[in-house]
């Protein structure tokens, strides 16, 4: 359920009926992360995302590339950390994002990657409040090595943003 969430949320951040849609509601932006809400059938979500900073190669079109950290009003998801990529990843070769020394491995789905285990989410999203910035490595469907660095200055005060507007 939350992967879907996520697909749907970036089609309506980029597709061309944003303008016509109810749209996400800006709470926030902190730094180099942007703070959202949304409603959902009879649920809330609030979630932070950022764009990267770097990308590599630089001699490829990545399209529009995300990190995003998710909540539920419900509590169908707290604080989930995903990547959105701006084209389909390979399934046989875990992405992973890196804060300082510490690596999370992540699952694909199509464009999209999670972290596995609760704990792991958990762990990352306590590294990226403590630390400067995240790198995240893939691998494009067509076998393209990539690499995105995001500045995590302000991602702290935007989580908070988040779980005031969805309590």
């Amino acid at each position: 359920m939350r992967k879907i969430f996520t697909a749907a949320l970036l089609a309506v951040l980029t597709g061309p009926s944003f303008a016509y849609a109810a749209g996400p509601k800006l709470e926030g932006t902190y730094s180099d992360w942007t703070t959202y809400s949304r409603a959902q059938g009879g649920d809330k979500i609030c979630y932070v995302l950022s764009k990267p900073t770097s990308k590599s190669p630089k001699s490829v079109n990545h399209g529009d590339i995300y990190f995003m950290v998710s909540n539920w009003r419900s509590g169908a998801a707290k604080e989930q950390p995903s990547f959105l990529a701006g084209y389909p990843l390979k399934k046989n070769r875990s992405p992973e994002a890196r804060v300082g020394s510490s690596k999370y491995v992540m699952y694909v789905s199509e464009n999209e990657a999670f972290i596995e285990s609760n704990a792991n989410e958990r762990a990352l999203v306590a590294k990226m409040k403590a630390g400067a910035s995240m790198n995240v490595k893939a691998v494009s469907a067509r076998g393209t090595d990539v690499t995105y660095q995001f500045s995590l200055k302000g991602i702290t005060a935007a989580l908070k943003k988040a779980r005031s507007a969805c309590s």
